[in-house]
């Protein structure tokens, strides 16, 4: 019962109405509206008729400073993400060269390869076209030390405020793995990065140490991993997410 709990807290879905008090509120509607009819009619009848005014009215001129003006492009939000996400991604740093497993993308990440990083790709599939996924674009390099891979999700947001969701989701399976530092990222509100004490290990490979950073802005997620042969230092992941932040 416990990991059944922790399960639905961790990917918690829509809840839906029931079928029973959908009928009740129609019935009531419809019972309302047919009462409603039935003694206008009669009121309406015994009233003289009344003569419709004229359909020539003069327009007015809207008031002045009521309209709102539109923000310029540099700080409309909306103008920057529904562009190209690509563009929004931190250039790849000086000395380091791009994974080479980015062949091949252009830079974006259809939804099945998304789904792919994730333990149980199926279900993650699945999660994501309930989240209403809509796009990601992804960027990664290698240097003589340390790997780095940030993404930018996206979701259309129509139903579901599901970039907050995701966020948390991701932070929630952090603190229930192994032990780490976290740290808030400034200006995002519940952004935290997280670097990991101990080094993941499989027989026959080498000890890799990571990081991670979670934020949101907006509809646009952001997720940056971070591998490498050395305990990754606090100054490191806290820039990329901070720089990455700022460019959203």
């Amino acid at each position: 019962m416990a990991e059944e709990g922790l399960a639905e807290e961790a990917a918690p879905r829509p809840r839906r109405r029931g079928r029973r008090t959908a009928l009740l509120i129609c019935a009531a509607a419809v019972l309302g509206l047919v009462a409603g009819t039935c003694t206008g009619y009669l009121v309406q009848a015994d009233r003289a008729p009344t003569r419709l005014p004229s359909l020539a009215q003069p327009l007015h001129a809207p008031a002045e400073g009521r309209t709102p003006k539109r923000l310029p492009a540099a700080q409309d939000r909306r103008v920057r993400t529904d562009g190209d996400l690509r563009e929004l991604l931190l250039e790849k740093p000086r000395g380091t060269k791009d994974a080479e497993w980015l062949e091949g993308t252009d830079g974006w990440m259809d939804l099945a390869s998304y789904a792919e990083t994730f333990e149980q790709p199926g279900e993650g599939f699945e999660e994501q076209l309930e989240q209403e996924f809509r796009r990601a674009a992804v960027t990664a390099w290698d240097g003589d030390s340390y790997s780095v891979e940030i993404r930018l999700v996206q979701f259309r947001q129509e139903d579901v405020l599901a970039a907050a969701e995701s966020s948390e989701r991701a932070q929630y399976w952090v603190m229930q793995g192994p032990e780490s530092d976290g740290w808030a990222i400034p200006g995002t509100g519940d952004g935290m990065a997280y670097v990991f004490e101990e080094p993941e290990t499989e027989p026959g490979y080498v000890p890799v140490y990571t990081a991670e950073a979670h934020a949101r802005r907006g509809d646009v997620v952001m997720e940056i991993w971070i591998s490498g042969e050395k305990r990754v230092d606090k100054k490191m992941i806290m820039d990329l997410a901070k720089r990455q932040m700022e460019r959203l």
